[in-house]
């Protein structure tokens, strides 16, 4: 996949040609040249249905609880809905799309359909769920934490503190994963320095995650 250039030559490892595509599934997660989500929730969203379809008899079954049946949708559908969703630019479309699919699917195990109807609160009562805007934030956060607290020679974090290099084209600037990072983090005053370094003791990072998403 190439971006932000004209040069269509050929490149070759080892003597093979390496093909060109348009996206491409990397560690689960889809990549394509918008480098926003979209793609990629698209995906989840199919995954979480084929699983939550195989498992039919466990929604349907009388002898089940409840509880249980909620266990079994956070452990085996939900973590496939959100799985690679900490590195998701999220926005409103994309958790509309996704708060969508869940209520569905709580809906379908609770045995609620038309003309019978529910509030989406009393629905996320009822399953102690949490919206998922706010999940996706907690993970986010708590995986930034965790990427912080590596060496300064780690791969994963040299990359989070990486910054592009040049100037951009003129225009408002674009809503980038890095940039809401730093919009969520300043909403609290801390900057990349005092991230890192409330980072480094866990019960202040809990006590950032409290303040973020209370």
């Amino acid at each position: 996949m190439r971006l932000n250039t004209s040069d269509s030559a050929p490149i070759y490892v080892n003597g093979d040609v390496v093909e060109q595509v348009q996206r491409f599934t990397y560690l689960g997660s889809v990549v394509d040249p918008l480098g926003g989500a979209e793609a990629d929730v698209e995906a989840r969203i199919n995954k979480a249905r084929a699983a939550y379809a195989q498992l039919k008899p466990v929604w349907t079954s009388r002898i089940i609880t409840r509880r249980t049946k909620i266990r079994v949708f956070n452990s085996n559908v939900k973590s496939v809905l959100l799985y690679g969703c900490e590195t998701w630019l999220v926005k409103n479309e994309v958790t509309s799309r996704l708060q969508v699919f869940v209520n569905k699917c709580l809906r379908r195990i609770l045995g609620i359909y038309w003309p019978r109807t529910i509030s989406n609160a009393r629905l996320w009562e009822m399953t102690d769920q949490t919206p998922i805007d706010k999940e996706i934030l907690l993970r986010k956060w708590r995986w930034i934490g965790h990427v912080l607290r590596r060496p300064d020679n780690h791969l994963s974090k040299q990359g989070l503190k990486w910054q592009a290099k040049g100037k951009r084209r003129p225009g408002r600037p674009r809503t980038t994963w890095r940039r809401s990072v730093e919009k969520e983090a300043a909403s609290t005053g801390l900057g990349w320095d005092d991230l890192e370094a409330a980072a480094q003791d866990r019960e202040k990072w809990k006590s950032f995650l409290r303040a973020l998403c209370p």
